[in-house]
């Protein structure tokens, strides 16, 4: 053999190592975050996994604002409320009933997060305007009941059994609106997939992405650049056949909003760092039915509310009066 050619090869053989290893680097690296984003013995908040995921140095110090609003919230006089979900799992919320409510809200926290962390802030503007608000935790999370969290494509039932519950208690001759954050935003805009109660009146969407694979392939490729098509992407997409029983791409916020018949408020921020504003744009452009945006330049990852309370809030109680007055009239 000649000498070229024996360098040649050399060099392929020392190149296909190096890929392979890479490779073998990149495939531990995919199926760690996989266990991190669905399981819940994964404590990604103790390995930084969450500041790396979300692609911001900023999100601790989201947590650290919240913390005191939390407390207040923890003793606010919620009751705790259990269901069995359409699997038999047990989940809990904490139901907030207010005196002469005019309106039932269910609300869906994100992921990684808790009933108190993403609600615990806006909870006040929730009481002071008439609302019972069931804060529900989300399957795999807190008490409530699940290994695995399943990025919507799993909570949106439990969404829809919460939505049952509450009409089979009382509330059913209330408007009820479905609230959610992140991962709560997505679930309850999967929920519109579903043929919903007539008085579920509207949803509020904040920060949520178009769909699990949308949001996997974007925090893969821009926040930890790796890559997603090709072997990772079927790396994640077996390990969520597997732990939950739904590919990434089975369903989405986008082919629920296109069968959607409630009014929907689309939040977000500018500057979202772990789901980019596109994907609300997205959303908001598939949504069939009547719908708002509210965008919040300089927002970060479910900051919106931080950033513009006076514009969140403003937006939110326009919303409800257009729904709760179209809840009467179809009455």
């Amino acid at each position: 053999m000649h000498k070229k050619a024996k360098k040649i090869l050399l060099g392929a053989g020392v190149a296909a190592a190096s890929i392979g290893m890479i490779s073998s680097i990149s495939y531990f690296i995919t199926k760690k975050l996989v266990g991190i984003a669905l399981d819940r013995k994964a404590d990604p908040q103790n390995e930084d996994s969450l500041d790396k995921l979300a692609g911001s140095s900023e999100m601790k110090k989201i947590y650290d604002a919240r913390n005191a609003a939390a407390e207040k919230l923890l003793v606010a006089g919620c009751e705790s409320v259990m269901i069995r979900a359409h699997d038999g799992e047990q989940l809990v919320g904490h139901l907030y009933r207010a005196s002469g409510a005019k309106r039932t809200i269910v609300a869906m926290h994100g992921w990684w997060s808790s009933w108190l962390n993403d609600f615990g802030i806006i909870a006040p503007f929730f009481f002071e305007n008439d609302c019972n608000v069931l804060f529900a935790e989300q399957r795999g999370q807190g008490e409530s009941g699940g290994e695995y969290m399943g990025f919507g494509l799993t909570e949106r039932y439990d969404c829809f059994d919460w939505i049952c519950w509450l009409n089979d208690h009382g509330f059913a001759e209330l408007p009820i609106y479905l609230c959610g954050v992140s991962l709560g935003a997505s679930t309850v805009l999967m929920t519109t997939g579903f043929d919903l109660p007539e008085n579920v009146c509207g949803v509020i969407a904040d920060c949520g992405y178009t769909s699990p694979k949308a949001i996997w392939k974007h925090v893969m490729e821009k926040n930890l650049h790796l890559p997603y098509t090709g072997v990772f992407g079927r790396i994640v997409d077996d390990m969520c056949k597997s732990k939950i029983r739904y590919s990434s791409d089975e369903y989405s916020c986008l082919k629920a909003l296109e069968n959607c018949r409630v009014p929907v408020l689309f939040i977000h921020g500018t500057d979202d760092s772990f789901v980019p504003v596109e994907m609300t744009y997205e959303n908001y452009k598939a949504c069939r039915s009547p719908k708002k945006l509210f965008v919040v330049p300089g927002a970060d990852h479910g900051m919106s509310y931080l950033v513009d309370r006076d514009g969140y809030q403003k937006a939110v109680l326009d919303f409800w009066k257009d729904c709760d007055n179209s809840q009467v009239k179809n009455k």
